[in-house]
């Protein structure tokens, strides 16, 4: 069964990577996406996560679940509430037999969690507030 939750406390990196082994895995694929300084011009102090918790669960089980279904092992959470510069915001973890797999369900659940799960920040820059997407 996949690891999904929303955390609001700090990300134990090393926790979820341990979460992830097991001896029919021959490729482990973590992302870890930080709260950086720039995003082009634009310099972000903090950032202020919410999400509708019950849907943002839901979907993020649902996209789990076909690539457990194949004999990986998933690990996502996300943290919430509000996080200062390099702060661990996201770790997506795709434990498979195989690394190209790996590669590929960890690429997709990222983006695909982006794109549709609810969770929004809200950035605080040096000079205005704003809703990232």
């Amino acid at each position: 069964m996949a690891m999904i939750k929303l955390s609001a406390t700090p990300l134990d990196v090393n926790a979820l990577y341990q979460a992830l082994k097991a001896p029919e895995y021959g490729g482990i694929v973590t992302f870890v996406g930080t709260v950086r300084q720039w995003t082009g011009p634009i310099e972000t102090q903090s950032i202020d996560y919410s999400a509708y918790a019950e849907m943002a669960i839901s979907q993020l089980n649902k996209l789990a679940a076909p690539i457990e279904a194949k004999g990986a092992r998933v690990v996502i959470v996300h943290r919430i509430g509000h996080l200062d510069l390099m702060d661990e915001a996201v770790f997506v973890g795709v434990a498979a037999a195989h690394r190209a797999e790996a590669f590929e369900w960890c690429q997709y659940l990222i983006d695909t969690l982006k794109k549709e799960v609810p969770i929004w920040k809200k950035e605080f820059d040096t000079d205005k507030v704003r809703w990232g997407d």
